[in-house]
Protein backbone atom coordinates (compact mmCIF):
# COMPACT_ATOMS: atom_id res chain seq x y z
CA UNK A 1 0.00 0.00 0.00
CA UNK A 2 1.19 3.61 -0.98
CA UNK A 3 1.88 5.68 2.19
CA UNK A 4 0.86 8.97 0.13
CA UNK A 5 -2.02 8.06 -2.73
CA UNK A 6 -1.86 11.81 -4.18
CA UNK A 7 1.55 10.93 -5.23
CA UNK A 8 1.67 7.34 -5.48
CA UNK A 9 1.92 5.54 -9.69
CA UNK A 10 2.11 2.37 -10.93
CA UNK A 11 5.30 1.43 -13.00
CA UNK A 12 6.39 -1.13 -14.38
CA UNK A 13 9.95 -2.41 -13.38
CA UNK A 14 12.39 -1.59 -10.54
CA UNK A 15 13.54 1.18 -8.92
CA UNK A 16 16.15 2.86 -11.17
CA UNK A 17 14.08 1.88 -14.68
CA UNK A 18 13.20 4.10 -17.71
CA UNK A 19 9.72 4.09 -16.53
CA UNK A 20 10.59 5.61 -13.12
CA UNK A 21 12.55 8.29 -15.42
CA UNK A 22 9.59 9.05 -17.08
CA UNK A 23 7.57 9.45 -14.20
CA UNK A 24 9.78 11.51 -12.12
CA UNK A 25 9.46 13.99 -15.02
CA UNK A 26 5.36 14.04 -15.43
CA UNK A 27 4.58 13.49 -12.14
CA UNK A 28 7.64 14.64 -9.98
CA UNK A 29 10.46 13.57 -8.25
CA UNK A 30 8.69 13.62 -4.75
CA UNK A 31 6.24 10.79 -6.27
CA UNK A 32 6.36 7.36 -4.86
CA UNK A 33 6.92 4.45 -7.16
CA UNK A 34 4.70 1.51 -7.17
CA UNK A 35 6.92 -1.68 -8.99
CA UNK A 36 5.14 -3.83 -11.02
CA UNK A 37 6.65 -6.91 -12.80
CA UNK A 38 3.99 -6.62 -15.65
CA UNK A 39 2.27 -3.97 -17.42
CA UNK A 40 -1.15 -5.85 -16.39
CA UNK A 41 -0.72 -5.22 -12.86
CA UNK A 42 0.32 -1.70 -13.80
CA UNK A 43 -3.13 -1.19 -15.05
CA UNK A 44 -5.13 -3.03 -12.07
CA UNK A 45 -3.12 -0.74 -9.25
CA UNK A 46 -3.52 2.42 -11.65
CA UNK A 47 -6.93 2.31 -11.83
CA UNK A 48 -7.26 1.43 -8.01
CA UNK A 49 -8.38 4.44 -6.26
CA UNK A 50 -6.57 2.09 -2.88
CA UNK A 51 -3.46 1.61 -4.12
CA UNK A 52 -2.60 4.68 -6.09
CA UNK A 53 -3.22 8.01 -7.97
CA UNK A 54 -2.26 6.77 -11.43
CA UNK A 55 0.20 4.92 -13.50
CA UNK A 56 3.27 5.21 -16.62
CA UNK A 57 3.12 2.41 -19.05
CA UNK A 58 5.32 2.38 -22.59
CA UNK A 59 3.21 2.32 -25.36
CA UNK A 60 5.74 2.41 -28.10
CA UNK A 61 9.53 2.70 -29.20
CA UNK A 62 10.91 4.35 -31.79
CA UNK A 63 13.21 1.14 -32.65
CA UNK A 64 11.18 -1.89 -31.59
CA UNK A 65 7.54 -0.49 -32.64
CA UNK A 66 4.29 -0.30 -30.83
CA UNK A 67 3.56 -2.69 -27.54
CA UNK A 68 0.37 -4.22 -29.15
CA UNK A 69 -0.87 -5.87 -26.32
CA UNK A 70 -0.60 -2.41 -24.05
CA UNK A 71 -3.70 -1.05 -26.21
CA UNK A 72 -5.89 -4.07 -25.59
CA UNK A 73 -4.89 -3.52 -21.98
CA UNK A 74 -5.93 0.73 -21.99
CA UNK A 75 -9.09 -0.29 -23.92
CA UNK A 76 -10.22 -2.79 -21.07
CA UNK A 77 -9.23 -0.43 -18.09
CA UNK A 78 -11.52 2.42 -16.90
CA UNK A 79 -7.94 4.76 -17.06
CA UNK A 80 -7.72 7.72 -19.15
CA UNK A 81 -4.61 9.41 -20.99
CA UNK A 82 -3.63 12.67 -19.44
CA UNK A 83 -0.32 13.13 -20.88
CA UNK A 84 2.82 11.29 -22.38
CA UNK A 85 6.21 11.58 -22.48
CA UNK A 86 8.98 11.18 -25.13
CA UNK A 87 12.05 9.47 -23.31
CA UNK A 88 15.55 9.08 -24.98
CA UNK A 89 16.91 5.71 -24.05
CA UNK A 90 20.43 5.96 -23.07
CA UNK A 91 22.21 2.88 -21.94
CA UNK A 92 25.00 3.38 -19.49
CA UNK A 93 27.99 0.07 -18.67
CA UNK A 94 27.91 0.62 -14.40
CA UNK A 95 29.54 -1.12 -12.06
CA UNK A 96 31.03 -0.91 -8.23
CA UNK A 97 33.14 1.84 -7.16
CA UNK A 98 36.45 1.38 -7.95
CA UNK A 99 36.24 -1.68 -10.83
CA UNK A 100 38.00 -1.09 -14.01
CA UNK A 101 36.83 -2.22 -17.58
CA UNK A 102 40.04 -5.09 -17.10
CA UNK A 103 37.98 -6.34 -14.17
CA UNK A 104 35.09 -7.19 -15.84
CA UNK A 105 33.97 -10.45 -16.60
CA UNK A 106 30.48 -10.72 -16.90
CA UNK A 107 27.51 -8.03 -18.06
CA UNK A 108 24.16 -8.26 -17.05
CA UNK A 109 20.91 -6.58 -18.07
CA UNK A 110 17.65 -7.34 -19.78
CA UNK A 111 17.85 -9.09 -23.31
CA UNK A 112 16.33 -5.63 -25.06
CA UNK A 113 19.11 -3.54 -23.50
CA UNK A 114 21.55 -5.95 -24.32
CA UNK A 115 20.68 -6.42 -27.81
CA UNK A 116 20.51 -2.66 -28.22
CA UNK A 117 24.41 -2.38 -26.86
CA UNK A 118 25.46 -5.29 -29.18
CA UNK A 119 28.25 -3.34 -31.49
CA UNK A 120 29.88 -2.25 -27.99
CA UNK A 121 29.69 -5.47 -26.00
CA UNK A 122 31.28 -7.48 -29.19
CA UNK A 123 34.52 -5.11 -29.01
CA UNK A 124 34.73 -7.15 -25.26
CA UNK A 125 34.97 -11.12 -24.42
CA UNK A 126 32.73 -10.49 -21.66
CA UNK A 127 29.87 -13.29 -20.64
CA UNK A 128 26.44 -11.65 -21.52
CA UNK A 129 23.64 -12.65 -18.31
CA UNK A 130 19.88 -11.84 -19.26
CA UNK A 131 18.06 -10.60 -16.58
CA UNK A 132 14.54 -9.35 -16.38
CA UNK A 133 15.53 -5.96 -16.00
CA UNK A 134 17.89 -3.33 -16.05
CA UNK A 135 17.60 -1.74 -13.01
CA UNK A 136 17.10 -5.08 -10.92
CA UNK A 137 20.64 -5.89 -12.58
CA UNK A 138 22.16 -3.00 -11.05
CA UNK A 139 20.90 -3.83 -7.87
CA UNK A 140 21.59 -7.25 -7.57
CA UNK A 141 25.13 -6.40 -8.57
CA UNK A 142 25.34 -3.61 -5.50
CA UNK A 143 23.51 -5.77 -3.19
CA UNK A 144 25.79 -8.32 -3.82
CA UNK A 145 28.96 -6.54 -4.02
CA UNK A 146 29.84 -8.42 -7.42
CA UNK A 147 32.97 -6.66 -8.40
CA UNK A 148 33.78 -8.18 -11.47
CA UNK A 149 30.23 -7.94 -13.23
CA UNK A 150 28.83 -5.01 -14.55
CA UNK A 151 24.98 -3.93 -15.49
CA UNK A 152 23.32 -1.89 -18.19
CA UNK A 153 20.92 0.42 -17.38
CA UNK A 154 20.23 4.34 -16.87
CA UNK A 155 21.67 7.09 -15.26
CA UNK A 156 19.31 6.89 -12.17
CA UNK A 157 19.56 3.36 -11.45
CA UNK A 158 23.35 4.33 -11.00
CA UNK A 159 22.53 7.02 -8.54
CA UNK A 160 19.77 4.78 -6.64
CA UNK A 161 22.33 1.84 -6.53
CA UNK A 162 25.64 3.43 -5.94
CA UNK A 163 27.09 2.23 -9.13
CA UNK A 164 29.75 3.94 -10.95
CA UNK A 165 28.75 4.64 -14.70
CA UNK A 166 32.25 3.29 -16.89
CA UNK A 167 30.97 3.65 -20.36
CA UNK A 168 27.66 5.96 -21.30
CA UNK A 169 25.89 5.70 -23.70
CA UNK A 170 27.25 2.49 -25.16
CA UNK A 171 23.84 2.16 -26.76
CA UNK A 172 24.42 1.38 -30.48
CA UNK A 173 21.51 3.64 -32.23
CA UNK A 174 21.64 6.99 -30.31
CA UNK A 175 17.94 7.52 -31.57
CA UNK A 176 16.34 5.46 -29.33
CA UNK A 177 12.66 6.99 -28.05
CA UNK A 178 10.15 4.99 -25.97
CA UNK A 179 7.12 7.14 -25.57
CA UNK A 180 5.45 6.85 -22.35
CA UNK A 181 1.55 7.10 -21.23
CA UNK A 182 0.52 8.81 -17.81
CA UNK A 183 -2.62 7.33 -16.70
CA UNK A 184 -5.57 8.09 -14.20
CA UNK A 185 -8.78 7.19 -13.39
CA UNK A 186 -11.38 8.51 -15.42
CA UNK A 187 -13.47 9.70 -12.12
CA UNK A 188 -9.68 12.12 -11.42
CA UNK A 189 -9.39 13.64 -14.42
CA UNK A 190 -9.86 16.99 -15.05
CA UNK A 191 -9.68 18.75 -18.16
CA UNK A 192 -6.32 20.20 -19.46
CA UNK A 193 -5.97 23.44 -20.12
CA UNK A 194 -4.55 23.95 -24.12
CA UNK A 195 -4.58 20.61 -24.62
CA UNK A 196 -3.63 19.59 -28.66
CA UNK A 197 -3.93 15.98 -28.26
CA UNK A 198 -5.69 13.50 -28.31
CA UNK A 199 -5.65 9.31 -28.66
CA UNK A 200 -9.28 7.49 -29.60
CA UNK A 201 -10.16 4.19 -30.18
CA UNK A 202 -13.13 3.20 -32.99
CA UNK A 203 -13.87 0.44 -35.63
CA UNK A 204 -15.56 0.09 -39.14
CA UNK A 205 -17.39 -2.42 -40.99
CA UNK A 206 -15.78 -4.17 -43.92
CA UNK A 207 -17.38 -2.25 -46.56
CA UNK A 208 -15.33 -0.86 -49.30
CA UNK A 209 -13.06 2.95 -48.55
CA UNK A 210 -15.16 2.48 -44.62
CA UNK A 211 -11.55 3.64 -43.04
CA UNK A 212 -10.85 6.22 -46.24
CA UNK A 213 -13.67 7.93 -44.87
CA UNK A 214 -13.17 8.30 -41.60
CA UNK A 215 -9.17 9.27 -42.08
CA UNK A 216 -11.28 11.97 -44.81
CA UNK A 217 -12.73 13.39 -42.50
CA UNK A 218 -10.33 13.74 -39.61
CA UNK A 219 -8.33 15.69 -42.15
CA UNK A 220 -11.59 17.97 -43.00
CA UNK A 221 -11.76 19.31 -39.33
CA UNK A 222 -8.38 20.36 -38.95
CA UNK A 223 -7.09 17.69 -37.22
CA UNK A 224 -3.49 15.85 -38.19
CA UNK A 225 -3.83 12.21 -37.44
CA UNK A 226 0.39 11.34 -36.17
CA UNK A 227 -0.85 8.17 -35.23
CA UNK A 228 -2.80 5.16 -36.56
CA UNK A 229 -2.82 1.66 -35.24
CA UNK A 230 -4.83 -1.84 -36.42
CA UNK A 231 -6.25 -4.14 -34.22
CA UNK A 232 -8.02 -7.65 -36.18
CA UNK A 233 -12.01 -7.89 -34.02
CA UNK A 234 -11.66 -11.52 -32.39
CA UNK A 235 -14.07 -13.38 -34.13
CA UNK A 236 -14.96 -10.84 -36.58
CA UNK A 237 -15.15 -11.35 -40.25
CA UNK A 238 -11.94 -8.91 -41.12
CA UNK A 239 -13.07 -6.26 -39.22
CA UNK A 240 -10.58 -4.06 -37.62
CA UNK A 241 -10.88 -1.45 -34.87
CA UNK A 242 -7.91 1.35 -34.67
CA UNK A 243 -6.39 3.38 -31.88
CA UNK A 244 -5.40 6.79 -33.61
CA UNK A 245 -3.81 9.96 -31.93
CA UNK A 246 -5.09 13.45 -33.01
CA UNK A 247 -2.98 16.39 -33.09
CA UNK A 248 -5.13 19.86 -33.57
CA UNK A 249 -4.25 23.58 -32.84
CA UNK A 250 -7.81 23.78 -30.84
CA UNK A 251 -9.97 21.93 -29.08
CA UNK A 252 -13.13 22.64 -31.28
CA UNK A 253 -11.18 21.24 -33.95
CA UNK A 254 -11.28 17.59 -32.24
CA UNK A 255 -14.50 17.95 -31.48
CA UNK A 256 -15.75 18.81 -34.73
CA UNK A 257 -13.52 15.59 -36.24
CA UNK A 258 -15.77 13.64 -33.51
CA UNK A 259 -19.06 15.07 -35.08
CA UNK A 260 -17.94 14.04 -38.19
CA UNK A 261 -16.84 10.57 -37.54
CA UNK A 262 -19.23 9.09 -34.94
CA UNK A 263 -22.10 8.35 -37.67
CA UNK A 264 -19.45 6.62 -39.90
CA UNK A 265 -17.64 4.51 -37.00
CA UNK A 266 -18.79 2.24 -34.67
CA UNK A 267 -17.95 2.16 -30.58
CA UNK A 268 -16.01 5.34 -30.41
CA UNK A 269 -14.32 5.95 -27.47
CA UNK A 270 -11.82 8.73 -26.31
CA UNK A 271 -8.74 7.81 -24.41
CA UNK A 272 -7.78 11.32 -23.24
CA UNK A 273 -8.03 14.53 -24.27
CA UNK A 274 -4.02 15.75 -23.12
CA UNK A 275 -1.00 18.37 -24.54
CA UNK A 276 1.52 16.55 -26.70
CA UNK A 277 4.35 15.43 -25.02
CA UNK A 278 8.17 16.93 -25.11
CA UNK A 279 11.51 14.78 -25.86
CA UNK A 280 13.70 14.00 -23.27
Amino acid sequence: MAENLEKAVSIQGYRGCFHEQAANIFWGKDTEMICCDNFREVVSIAGNKKKSTGGVMAIENSIAGSILPNYNLLKKSNLKIIGEVFLSIKQNLMVLPGTKLEDIKEVRSHPMALLQCADYLDKHNWKLVESEDTALSAQKISQNKLKTAAAIASEIAAEIYDMEIIAPEINTMKRNYTRFLMLQRADMVKEIEDANKASIYFYTDHSKGSLAKVLTKIAESGSNLSKLQSFPIPGSNWEYSFHADLEFENIEDFHHALSAITPISKNLKVYGIYKKGKTY
